[in-house]
């Protein structure tokens, strides 16, 4: 591997290790490899407000499964 080339991986992952403090200081719980998905989504395209809107969606329909669960086994 080239000088070039590790220097390049090195300031990507000095750059999701940033993003992951800040969004851990925002309370986003979005994990590293989550945060990671999303950036290369953002960076192929993909609209940042509708990611969040999709994003806040799954989260929504993941919490009312475990509400649902939660009543199942009661």
């Amino acid at each position: 591997m080239s000088s070039r080339e590790s220097d390049r991986i090195t300031s990507a992952q000095q750059t999701l290790d940033i993003l992951h403090e800040m969004s851990q200081l925002l309370n986003t719980q979005l994990d590293k490899e989550t945060l990671a998905t999303c950036v290369q989504l953002i960076e192929s395209g993909v609209n940042p407000e509708a990611l969040a809107a999709v994003v806040t969606e799954l989260r929504r329909e993941n919490l009312q499964l475990d509400g649902t669960q939660s009543l199942k086994t009661q």
